[in-house]
């Protein structure tokens, strides 16, 4: 499912999209579509970026616009019919890994820098697992160190939000492997709340 557009981007693997609305396509993404630690992608001509939403911004013009106004709200979609498209949302995506076209996924910085008004698609459980699964069927993470270093104070909360979507659906070793993984971030965000 097509939830957002690129519009720009931040550094190389953090980048802006606008959520499509109700203007743009006749059935517009749900709120659930684009929530937080959603994964992504994005098709190139030869491979697929994969991403996950790790930020949400909203745009409304109409915040500090505390003039008179020459007709009432509900009449100004009549005199300019864009004036309702100017909110919106916007969702901040950092790219994990690429799926090339023979299937192979490579966890870590892509090197395509991805272009403005490129699509970005909802990615389902069954293809999260498939990216997160190497050729022996073992859980694979191989991105936990750019989440760290590009999430910002959203790099803890992101990394159990993933854990928690994987732990649904994998064996017994890799819920221990993510348990162990969870306590960790629990250390780190308590220790890092104690620091002075």
């Amino acid at each position: 499912m097509k939830i957002a557009k690129i519009i720009k981007s931040n550094s190389h693997i953090d980048y802006v999209a606008q959520i499509i609305d109700e203007l743009d396509a006749a059935n517009p993404p749900s709120f659930e579509d684009y929530g937080f630690a959603q994964f992504v992608n994005l098709p190139m001509e030869r491979e697929e970026i994969v991403g996950v939403i790790y930020n949400s911004m909203l745009v409304n013009p109409d915040y500090a616009s505390f003039g008179p106004r020459l007709s009432p709200k509900p009449e100004l979609g009549s005199f300019s019919p864009d004036y309702l498209n100017e909110q919106g949302f916007l969702v901040g995506i950092l790219l994990l890994g690429v799926k090339d076209e023979t299937g192979k996924i490579v966890h870590g910085v892509p090197r395509r820098v991805v272009p403005a008004g490129q699509e970005v698609f909802k990615i389902e459980a069954d293809e999260v697992k498939k990216f997160h699964t190497d050729e022996n069927d073992c859980l694979q993470i191989h991105y936990y160190s750019q989440i760290v270093a590009h999430a910002g104070l959203f790099a803890v909360p992101l990394l159990e939000a993933i854990i928690a979507q994987l732990t649904l659906d994998c064996s017994e070793s890799d819920k221990q492997r993510l348990g162990v993984l969870k306590q960790t971030l629990a250390w780190q965000r308590t220790m890092g709340g104690m620091r002075l």
